[in-house]
């Protein structure tokens, strides 16, 4: 098929937007999922800093039998296994939170519970976290445990110390304990099942829209192609899936009806105009034979007016199924040519300086619309000023065709209506200003025909009216 191409799948697209949209569920999915995950080993990091500061309070408490009392109460069972080389609390009079450190009541928590499970009462117990900088015995503790084996890790930020009681009036017994369990930990896996699901869920949807979408893009480019040509070459073989196939299918029937319908058009066409215009010759030959110059002028006209309507009704008629193919031509030649027929009809017909433009088009058609244009701007301006220029919108150029009158021009509430079939801007019809009010209509077509558009204004300087064609460069 001839014709333009598909386009690729952007963001406007439907398998763009399925695609955005299976992306951002996706995204927020997994955006649900890291929180749910986070919050899950926040608990579990909470619960294993409980019970590592558990294991270090408890160092060197002494089983039954095992050893002398804490102070005046009795040892205690606690149920904690021992730990070889286990790190014991430190031993304070006192002790006191500093201003930099940061309360934690639900570690606090977690430890009341656990050390009331082992029946080991407490007087008071404190848990804060604590800037590294801000602990001297946390520092020297790292770089006993860093210089021997040279390993030179980065310390930790922060350290949780952990301070309990159990007496009111005993020692207090302090533990530094460094967060175990790494926050970042959880971002590399979330970050490789993310990749993983979306390559197999957007790449498998990406492939099934693929099949959806192609047999679609073709569709409407065929469509596109038709719309601009009505060239019956090229139909669509119906692909995809079984409901896209039943769209292609009734496209391509109705397409068939379409074209058969065009062509009963021109067929139908063809034989009014080969029966109207028969009778028209024979009685421009029969009115010779009157007498009165006066009445045979007047006949004469009457004939040629409705030669023309028919001519104009035939034209755009066709208009839509040219025959003739696109050539490239020289614009700013035709566009002189078709002045220069005006001159040398004596008619007062002007043609500012243009530039060189050359675009593929069909001429005899061009030539056609500007003849109306013109025609039109003597009718009613009595004048006509014809100029050429190329405009630049974006990285689309246009060349446009402006034909400028001196008339009254045309009240803004009918410029739009004036374009429509046989509407004509003065309401006689004789034979100065007759015809069938397809001139304009006849020009908008063509215009249309070659991708442009035609723009009717009153002009901001002075009287007339102002015709634009604008026809695009490629």
């Amino acid at each position: 098929m001839t014709g333009r191409s598909p386009r690729l799948a952007g963001p406007s697209s439907l398998r763009g937007q399925v695609l955005l949209s299976l992306a951002g569920a996706l995204l927020l999915a997994q955006a649900i999922s890291a929180v749910l995950l986070y919050r899950s080993q926040e608990a579990r990091r909470e619960e294993g800093l409980a019970h590592m500061v558990a294991l270090r309070l408890v160092g060197g408490m002494h089983r039954p039998g095992e050893g002398p009392a804490l102070g005046n109460r009795p040892a205690l069972e606690i149920g904690l296994p021992p730990v070889p080389g286990q790190q014991r609390p430190d031993m304070v009079a006192q002790f006191t939170p500093i201003g930099v450190d940061r309360r934690l009541g639900d570690v606090e928590k977690s430890l009341r519970l656990i050390f009331a499970e082992q029946g080991i009462p407490l007087a008071r117990l404190i848990v804060v976290k604590r800037p590294f900088a801000a602990d001297p015995l946390a520092q020297a503790r790292y770089e006993e445990r860093e210089a021997p084996f040279a390993r030179h890790s980065p310390p930790p930020s922060e350290v949780l110390v952990a301070a309990l009681q159990l007496d009111p009036r005993g020692p207090w017994r302090v533990a530094h304990v460094s967060e175990p369990f790494d926050r970042g930990g959880l971002l590399a896996p979330l970050l490789v099942q993310t990749l993983v699901i979306y390559a197999l869920l957007v790449g498998a949807m990406a492939m099934i829209l693929r099949r959806i979408t192609r047999p679609l893009a073709a569709l409407t480019a065929r469509l596109e192609y038709f719309t601009a040509t009505r060239d019956p070459a090229g139909r669509l073989e119906p692909s995809g899936p079984a409901d896209l196939v039943r769209l292609i299918l009734a496209h391509n029937a109705m397409e068939a009806r379409i074209i058969g319908l065009l062509d009963e058009k021109d067929v139908m066409l063809g034989a009014i105009g080969h029966d109207l215009k028969t009778p028209l010759a024979a009685l421009r030959v029969r009115i010779e034979s009157v007498e009165d110059e006066g009445e045979r002028a007047r006949m004469a006209a009457v004939i040629e007016d409705l030669a023309r309507s028919l001519d104009d009704i035939l034209s755009l008629a066709r208009v839509g199924r040219p025959s003739d193919p696109v050539e490239t031509t020289e614009l700013s030649a035709l566009v002189a040519a078709v002045v220069e027929e005006f001159e040398d009809m004596g008619e007062p017909v002007t043609l500012a300086d243009m530039p060189r433009l050359v675009l593929p088009l069909r001429a005899t058609w061009v030539r056609r619309a500007l003849r109306n244009l013109i025609g039109n701007a003597l009718r009613y301006g009595e004048t006509a000023r014809v100029s050429l220029a190329r405009e630049v919108i974006g990285k689309r150029g246009s060349a446009v065709i402006i034909i400028e009158d001196e008339g009254p021009g045309i009240a803004g509430s009918e410029i739009a209506r004036m374009v429509e079939p046989f509407t004509r801007g003065d309401p006689s019809r004789n034979s100065e200003t007759g015809g069938a009010g397809l001139g304009l209509t006849l020009a908008l077509a063509i215009a249309e025909q070659h991708g442009g558009t035609l723009r009717l204004a009153n002009r901001e300087t002075g009287h007339g009216l102002r015709a634009e064609l604008r026809l695009p460069m490629a």
